[in-house]
C-alpha cells in the first residue's frame, strides 16, 4: 500500500482507532490501516480510501477478516460496524472508559473486538483523567 494512502487514512481518522476511538498517542503500538472488507473477500485488491480505516492493534487483530458476528442480546447474525458507512455515535456511546452498544451492530462489534477488555477500558479512563476527550 502506498505511503501517501496510509497518511491520508491516518489524517482522516485524526490518529484515532475508528472502531474504539483510542488515540494513537495513548498506545505503545503503531496503528494499522485496516481493509474494512478483508482482501480475501474481494476479487481485486482494494487500497482505495473508502475501503480503508485506521485501527488500533487490538481492534484490528480481533476483527481479523470478520464482516459480522452474533449479537449478544439476540443471538442473531449481525454485520460489524463499518467506519465508512456507519456513524460511530449511532452505534456506540462512551461512558467513562466503557463503550456502550446502542444497536445490535454496536453490541456485536464491541463483543467481537473486545473493546471493553479491562486494559482497554483502563487506557481510555487514563486518557480521560488527563483531561483529554474522545
Amino acid at each position: 500500500m502506498d505511503d501517501a494512502i496510509r497518511e491520508m487514512v491516518r489524517r482522516r481518522a485524526k490518529d484515532r482507532c475508528e472502531y474504539c476511538l483510542l488515540p494513537q498517542e495513548a498506545s505503545f503500538l503503531t496503528f494499522h490501516v485496516d481493509h474494512i472488507i478483508a482482501r480475501q473477500h474481494l476479487d481485486v485488491v482494494v487500497d482505495e480510501l473508502e475501503h480503508l480505516c485506521l485501527a488500533c492493534n487490538r481492534c484490528n487483530a480481533f476483527k481479523g477478516t470478520n464482516l459480522s458476528s452474533i449479537g449478544p442480546q439476540t443471538a442473531q447474525h449481525v454485520p460489524l460496524f463499518h467506519p465508512r458507512n456507519d456513524r460511530w455515535s449511532e452505534h456506540f456511546e462512551m461512558d467513562g472508559g466503557m463503550i456502550l452498544g446502542l444497536t445490535a451492530v454496536g453490541r456485536a462489534t464491541i463483543r467481537l473486538l473486545q473493546m471493553n477488555a479491562p486494559q482497554r477500558v483502563e487506557l481510555r479512563q487514563q486518557w480521560l483523567a488527563n483531561g483529554r476527550e474522545f
